[in-house]
């Protein structure tokens, strides 16, 4: 059985013979890429998903490093004896802080190539200076045209996403650099950019126009990641015991436009870790930034179920216009589910990738809300498994009565049906408990609908927010008049109607009526 190549980003170690990796070929997609597409390409992919393992493929392709391509595809394909410089930058190491940090970090990193390449430049204190000098003297001394790849492109205005003027000075300071790339052109062979996010091109790559965008591009979906197929044919000898079914609904629905992928770094820690489902990619990021954003765009969380986009909102965003949508779906936390042609016009259907991401997630948001950042996960559990009623209700009430009250000085969203339907949303996707927001019926929506796995009890849920606990929202009513249960009678075999009010004085419920329909 082969070894779980955990962590490793460098070609050499996980091709090296004696340490037995299991690696999945991409080594097609690397032939194609440089030999038939262009010369300037830009991929965007979520963290933790291989973006820098390929880009150190292409760096021993290019280096003529043979050796290491037995019995993969390029291996008879490619001119191995003819081989090109490489320049390769990553900004993955640590945490740029200022455009300080960020010169003496390029500085240092043109530093080290001009060591590998055995080049030394004049332009020691000049950022772009040094980095076109380099191109220039590579080509000279190798007499061949240079290789350029750059690793988290985006890493340190990502790390200072919060921060507007700082990453406005580090977003310049990039693209004086990439900048250099345009302007060199006549010494470049390829040049290959990878990063989580992708900026607009007058932010960013206005200097760089000529880079061509292969995220969405089909031919391409599957360049990082697992493909089904990869995870039942590498992973075979560990799969004898696994509910593919249930694999796949964990980490399997991430779409770029052609076959779905796995979160490779899930598929390796799941296997690592004597199969237990558990947040592994999550939990290697701290989407901090993310949670401020929706707080600041009060934004309705049951929306990220399907959120609608056009293509220019999915492909880019800039720092003096973060688009929540757009952030989410670049950074791995939404998906593309469908597209539709409305128009003359490309409308994308984006919704979780996972149910690892959509669990992970919300229990992050409802935390965030919470004072003692303490999730109990066994009253609405045992609610749902028992059908206890008065558990479900005393879970709820336990549930708003731990929000602080800046949560509600700070604005008047406890005003409205949303603001309660947030914090339940993210309370019961946060325990990865499967339910429907906005459930679309022939005579409008349920708020929530709630279904056990074997469909056994459905539970059909309508909220209302009144002045005070004497007022009628007439929550319960609504459901019975527009006849929402109907849509489950011949699916369940049991439905509890539940209506539930809102005080805006009491901040909590003041009504919870519910009924049974066998």
């Amino acid at each position: 059985m082969k070894n779980l190549p955990i962590g490793i980003q460098t070609f050499a170690k996980i091709r090296d013979k004696k340490k037995n990796y299991i690696y999945i070929d991409k080594t097609d997609l690397a032939l194609n890429l440089i030999t038939k597409e262009g010369e300037y390409f830009f991929l965007s992919r979520p963290r933790r998903f291989g973006k820098s393992l390929f880009l150190d493929t292409l760096k021993n392709i290019f280096e003529g490093k043979k050796e290491l391509f037995e019995e993969l595809y390029i291996y008879d394909k490619w001119d191995w004896e003819t081989t090109y410089p490489v320049i390769k930058i990553s900004f993955g190491l640590g945490v740029v802080k200022s455009i300080s940090d960020l010169n003496m970090r390029i500085l240092a990193i043109l530093k080290e190539n001009q060591k590998r390449l055995g080049i030394e430049c004049e332009s020691l204190n000049d950022t772009s200076g040094c980095f076109r000098e380099l191109i220039i003297l590579a080509y000279e001394k190798y007499n061949q045209k240079v290789v350029i790849l750059v690793d988290e492109y985006d890493k340190p205005i990502l790390d200072n996403i919060t921060n507007k003027e700082v990453s406005k000075e580090v977003r310049d300071g990039l693209k004086n650099i990439y900048s250099v790339i345009k302007d060199s052109d006549q010494y470049i062979k390829f040049a290959f950019l990878t990063g989580v996010s992708k900026f607009s091109r007058v932010s960013l790559f206005s200097g760089l126009n000529n880079l061509e965008d292969i995220s969405l591009n089909p031919n391409y979906a599957t360049i990082c990641g697992y493909t089904h197929e990869d995870v039942k044919h590498h992973f075979k000898e560990r799969l004898f015991d696994i509910d593919m079914d249930k694999l796949k609904q964990w980490y399997d629905g991430y779409n770029f436009l052609g076959e779905g992928i796995y979160n490779p770094f899930d598929i390796l820690l799941f296997f690592s870790r004597n199969k237990i489902y558990s947040n592994y990619w999550f939990e290697t990021g701290n989407p901090a930034f993310l949670i401020e954003v929706l707080k600041q765009k009060r934004f309705f969380l049951p929306d990220l179920e399907d959120i609608k986009v056009n293509e220019s909102n999915l492909s880019s965003f800039d720092i003096d216009y973060i688009k929540i949508e757009t952030l989410l779906f670049q950074t791995g936390y939404l998906t593309i589910k469908e597209v539709k042609e409305r128009f003359n016009q490309r409308v994308y259907h984006l919704t979780y990738p996972t149910l690892e991401v959509k669990t992970a997630l919300n229990e992050h948001i409802f935390e965030y809300l919470l004072t003692d950042n303490t999730l109990n996960k066994t009253p609405i559990f045992d609610a749902i498994e028992f059908k206890d009623m008065t558990i479900f209700e005393n879970a709820i009430r336990q549930l708003f009565a731990m929000l602080p009250n800046d949560s509600y000085r700070k604005n008047k969203m406890q005003n409205h049906e949303g603001y309660y339907a947030n914090v339940i949303y993210a309370y019961l996707a946060g325990l990865g408990i499967e339910f429907r927001a906005e459930d679309t019926t022939n005579l409008g929506r349920i708020d929530l609908t709630i279904a056990t796995p074997d469909m056994t009890q459905v539970y059909i849920i309508e909220f209302k927010v009144v002045a005070n606990a004497n007022r009628n929202g007439k929550a319960l009513e609504q459901i019975k008049e527009k006849k929402y249960h109907e849509k489950y009678l011949n699916k369940a075999k049991e439905i509890t109607i539940i209506g539930i009010e809102f005080s805006k004085k009491e901040r909590n419920i003041c009504k919870f009526e519910w009924e049974k329909i066998l």
